[in-house]
């Protein structure tokens, strides 16, 4: 696997000026006990830091649903919080993060 590329990207502050951060793809992959709640319980993680993942996919296999969550920008200094996040809803076993290949650094 290649270096994880990163793009830079300016946010908007309370005081007008602007907050430049370096954002990088990632692919969240989780194993969990499936349970109907899970699917939004994962995906409250990105929710209340205003990200919006821009692939979900996920399958069951008898008692585990494994879901993988893509975001193609996402702030940098957000991923290791996530992937905690993600690591303590209830009946989660695995969160693995990688980088998604193919993504150009250009915004």
């Amino acid at each position: 696997m290649g270096p994880a590329r990163s793009r830079r990207r300016v946010l908007p502050h309370a005081d007008r000026t602007a907050i430049v951060t370096d954002t990088v793809a990632r692919r969240f992959r989780v194993a969990a006990e499936a349970s109907p709640g899970l699917l939004p319980r994962l995906l409250e993680a990105f929710a209340k830091r205003d990200l919006t993942a821009d692939a979900v996919e996920a399958k069951r296999q008898g008692e585990v649903l494994e879901a993988s969550i893509s975001l193609h920008a996402m702030p940098a200094g957000m991923v290791h919080l996530i992937a905690g996040n993600l690591g303590q809803v209830v009946g989660v076993t695995r969160v693995e993060v990688m980088p998604l290949p193919g993504l150009s650094a250009a915004a």
